[in-house]
């Protein structure tokens, strides 16, 4: 599970299997006692979200937008094959 950003009391990461086929690029989210699944292929958008106000939903999603090529860069990075 290697973790990539840390914001606000959250953690962005992803699962080491992420399916087979593998899903497009995306993070999870996961502090404060809620998750959540961002897509950022094709674009940044949510997939799902549990137990995380609407608020912080928006400063997660806008931050993985800010850094949408850095956290692409580490996914293809890591599974590379």
């Amino acid at each position: 599970m290697p973790a990539i950003l840390r914001y606000n009391g959250y953690t962005l990461f992803f699962f080491s299997n992420e399916g087979n086929p593998r899903e497009p690029a995306h993070v999870h989210v996961r502090g404060r006692g809620g998750s959540a699944k961002i897509w950022l292929e094709p674009e940044v958008r949510l997939a799902q979200s549990f137990g995380i106000a609407d608020n912080e939903l928006g400063a997660l999603l806008q931050l993985a937008k800010l850094q949408r090529e850095h956290l692409i860069q580490v996914w293809e990075d890591f599974f590379d094959d």
